[in-house]
């Protein structure tokens, strides 16, 4: 396999467990260093410990200012480099109140928006800083959704998470445009449905596995699986993306073109 990755060091926030640490793992077997964090210190030992020496992990709560910058530090210490950030962190707030805005209580409206957008800006500010600090280009990828600008009104009803998703667009965009001239790149990857563990509610529920069928039509219709985003998130981390910047880039089995049949 031809190493994209080479010579790069990369932190992944969000990255000792689903999406985050499968791209982990691609970027590894591309050459590149890697220093991951997550909320769990388990998982954050048994990351370190498949993803081999070229990686190290750091446990950390992603909306605490202080965890992005501790993770770039110690990238920059262990591996001589900081080169891009991956920032996968976020989750559903439907166990704190997120949902139909006509129940959404105000506890779910800021928990979600705390862990999906207040994390992000928190990473990429820290990257940034880092980035404009030794005078050099950099690429921050993050992860958006498809329910940010593809609803499903039946089956994902959780109207704080589509618009964290959606502002995670937003600021991108901004961000991308702003820092271009100092030669720092801003994308972002919008999944659909993926097996992670985030998504057990609807991965295991028999109906809206039918409407994915419909929803999500290639490959024989099916949920996501974590590695079909890794080549996406290699492509965007790596110098073959050096001339793009403020992309959203859908990787969702056709759901934002599909009809879906309930």
């Amino acid at each position: 396999m031809e190493n994209w990755l080479s010579n790069k060091s990369i932190v992944v926030v969000g990255g000792t467990t689903g999406l985050g640490f499968s791209a982990a793992k691609a970027f590894v077997n591309h050459g590149a260093n890697v220093v991951v964090v997550g909320r769990n210190p388990e998982s954050c030992l048994m990351a370190e410990v498949d993803l081999g020496y070229q990686a190290r992990a750091k446990q950390g709560d992603a909306t605490q200012p202080q965890t992005a910058l501790d993770a770039i530090q110690l990238c920059i210490r262990e591996f001589g480099s900081f080169d891009g950030l991956y920032h996968v962190a976020g989750g559903s707030g439907r166990k704190y109140g997120d949902g139909p805005l006509h129940e959404l209580t105000l506890d779910g409206w800021n928990t979600t928006l705390n862990l999906n957008l207040t994390a992000m800006m928190l990473s990429n500010q820290a990257a940034i800083r880092t980035f404009l600090g030794m005078n050099r280009g950099g690429v921050i990828l993050n992860m958006g959704s498809v329910l940010g600008n593809s609803p499903s009104p039946l089956h994902f009803t959780t109207h704080a998470y589509a618009a964290a998703k959606a502002a995670v667009v937003g600021f991108s965009k901004s961000t991308a445009a702003y820092y271009a001239k100092n030669n720092i790149r801003i994308n972002v990857l919008a999944p659909a449905l993926v097996d992670t563990p985030m998504a057990q509610r609807a991965a295991q529920d028999e109906t809206i596995k039918e409407f994915i069928k419909t929803k999500q039509p290639l490959d024989g219709g099916r949920i996501g699986l974590a590695t079909d985003l890794d080549g996406a998130a290699v492509y965007f981390m790596s110098d073959f993306a050096r001339f793009t910047t403020g992309q959203v880039l859908n990787v969702d089995g056709g759901w934002s073109i599909a009809e879906g049949q309930y």
